[in-house]
């Protein structure tokens, strides 16, 4: 990586599927090959600093505000003047549902949200699963969960596309 050219990019011009002018500034762009691509994952896109690989090689800093996420189709310019587009990856979420009626287990399923929310591992629920966001190797959250032995608790996995993802809210104790 460090033999690489480098870029910033920290100005925000917009979303292409949000603005014609802007996508086809970027096809503009591309054609005179000053446009560059990089693909983040869901988790990256919620970051102030992130340091990505363009699809050309060129490593890119992103530097933006944490109060946003980074959407599909977002632009920015960087500091020489190249476009850089981003893409989103899949997002693959842990799923916990249930086979089993839960209402004896009540005091565990509020241990289990505790522990969860401890480990500051993002949880969504919806329609009667929990879906968790794979901060971390996804074999130690399974290890935390199963030492709670909730009857009929199942654990699944599934990829979601950026255009169907689940924005994680970002929570921290420092102000």
């Amino acid at each position: 990586m460090l033999d690489q050219t480098r870029e910033i990019a920290q100005t925000y011009l917009g979303n292409l599927t949000k603005d014609a002018n802007l996508a086809q500034r970027v096809k503009t762009a591309h054609t005179l090959s000053n446009c560059l691509e990089t693909y983040l994952s869901q988790t990256d896109s919620s970051k102030g600093r992130i340091l990505a690989e363009s699809t050309s090689g060129i490593i890119v800093g992103i530097i933006k505000s944490r109060d946003w996420s980074i959407c599909e189709g977002d632009v920015f310019i960087t500091k020489s003047g190249k476009l850089l587009l981003i893409h989103l990856q899949e997002q693959k979420l842990m799923v916990l549902s249930f086979t089993a009626p839960v209402e004896n287990h009540a005091i565990q399923l509020v241990h289990l949200g505790h522990v969860l929310g401890n480990h500051h591992w993002p949880i969504i629920i919806k329609k009667n699963r929990i879906y968790i966001q794979l901060i971390v190797d996804p074999g130690i959250i399974e290890a935390t969960i199963a030492k709670f032995q909730i009857p009929g608790l199942k654990i699944d996995y599934e990829l979601r596309s950026p255009q169907e993802h689940f924005q994680f809210s970002q929570h921290s104790h420092h102000s």
